[in-house]
């Protein structure tokens, strides 16, 4: 991906809580990159729910 493409991406920073244009932290601190800044601001809830929909089918499994 070119640089030009790369300031379109949305990136979301888990430390600081914000949605960022383009490659501005380092890659410990980004989650992404999204299409839009609306994806990036719901990217730690998805990343929240699909933790625990794993979470919920170790525990069905482990029971099994």
């Amino acid at each position: 991906m070119d640089e030009g493409a790369e300031a379109d991406q949305f990136w979301f920073n888990p430390t600081t809580r914000q949605v960022e244009r383009g490659r501005l932290s380092p890659w410990t601190d980004r989650m992404g990159p999204y299409p839009t800044r609306e994806a990036a601001e719901q990217a730690l809830a998805g990343a929240q729910d699909r933790s625990a929909a794993w979470d919920d089918a170790d525990r069905r499994w482990n029971e099994g």
